[in-house]
This record gives C-alpha cells, structure tokens and sequence, in this order.
C-alpha cells in the first residue's frame, strides 16, 4: 500500500470523538483520530516496511505517525533516523509509545535513552525514559546494565517531583517498569516507590490517572509475573 492509499483509509477510520479526545492529550492537526485498534487492521495489510514507515511519520499526521511505528522495522533504523523522529514526535502517545518502543528495539536503544534523558527539553527527555522502561521489558537482564538502572532509580528518587510534567509520569512508569521486569532490582524498585509515593500529572484535563507505582509493582509480584520479560515492547 502506498503512502497516499493509507492516508485514504485513515481518514475513513477516523472518528470525531477520538479527535476530540487526542486534541485534549496534545494531538493536533492533521490528523483524523483512529484508533488504535483501527490501526492495527491497516498494520495487517502493509507488513512491515522501512520505507512506508519513514514515509507515513514523515507526513506530520498524527494517525499516520503512530501507524509509522507499528508498520516500523527496528533494526534498519538509523540513529538519525530515531532522533529525528523523536524531535518531530509532538505529543506524548507518539513520543512515549511509537517512537520509544522503535527506539527500545533498534540497534541505539540504550544509546540514545540515556542520551534523551538528559535532554532540557521535556518531550525528548521522557521519551528517554520510556525507550529505558521499554528496553528493560524486553531484554535479558544480563544484557542491561544494572548497575546503571540502580543510579537511575535514586535519581528518580531525588528528582522525580521536581522535574517537568512528562518527565513526572515516565520517570514514575521507569520505576514500574524496573520492579516488575528485572528480578535483582525487584525490592530496590518497590522502595523508590514508596519513598516517591504519588506522583502528580497534569493530563489535559481528562480523566487519566498516574499509575501508583507501589501498586503496580506489588501486583507483578502477586501475579508472579516479576522478571518474566515480553517478547516486544509494542502494545
């Protein structure tokens, strides 16, 4: 499928209500507010295509941008490729999903994470911490560096609440994402939990809420799901 022939069938997936809804969290326009599930049925169709995904991000609508991601092959990304999209990524569900789950699955992932994280800027920074809350799901725990996730984990401590709004939440799914998916970190995790506590997101005004990080935790642990890693890190 061309470029042209999937933007034709977004604009027929796409819902004013969604719109109405991703305009509130950031999106702007162009775009036609699909949803992700909508998405996926065209994923289906394309496969996935290096060249289709550069092309779909590149046209600056948000729908086509998300499905950039999905029909995205990660490991012919180039570094450049991955920082470009990060800085053309404009609202949150395209640079804390798409281009962090990209990121975690290509060849800079942890590269670039903690080069993002340092960033001044509030969009690239949290996308830093989700490529790192996404590459510690799906990567063997002999293939992180723990001890460097370990500093991680009491920088968050001491700068979570202070830092900016998006930072805010992805440092806190950091968190969530270091007690439930690396074994030897585990109790190191639920204590930065606890000692950050609630962690306060401004979310457009909608009804989302910040994941309780002690809870979140706690419940992999109930579930014996702690350690157990997922095969990719798209939803």
């Amino acid at each position: 499928m061309t470029t042209s022939k999937i933007l034709e069938q977004l604009k027929e997936f796409g819902s004013e209500q969604t719109k109405k809804v991703f305009i509130r969290h950031g999106a702007k326009e162009p775009f036609y507010g699909v949803k992700v599930k909508d998405l996926k049925t065209i994923q289906k169709k394309t496969g996935k295509n290096h060249e289709l995904a550069l092309e779909l991000f590149d046209t600056g609508n948000s729908d086509a941008m998300y499905l950039a991601a999905l029909v995205s092959e990660p490991e012919k990304m180039t570094k450049e490729q991955l920082q470009k999209w990060a800085e053309d990524a404009y609202w949150y569900m395209l640079s804390e999903y798409s281009v962090a789950w990209t990121a975690a699955e290509s060849n800079y992932g942890w590269e670039l994470a903690l080069e993002w994280i340092e960033s001044k800027k509030e969009k690239i920074a949290s996308t830093g911490w989700s490529t790192l809350s996404s590459l510690i799901a799906i990567k063997k725990d002999k293939e992180i560096d723990l001890v460097k996730i370990e500093e991680l984990l009491d920088f968050v401590s001491q700068n979570i609440h202070s830092s900016k709004n998006r930072i805010r939440y992805t440092m806190n799914g950091f968190v969530i994402s270091v007690g439930s998916y690396i074994l030897p970190l585990h109790n190191k995790a639920k204590e930065i939990a606890m000692q950050i506590g609630k962690v306060s997101v401004e979310m457009g005004g909608t009804s989302c809420k910040v994941p309780l990080a002690t809870e979140y935790i706690e419940k992999a642990k109930s579930h014996f799901k702690v350690g157990i890693k997922r095969k990719t890190s798209f939803c």
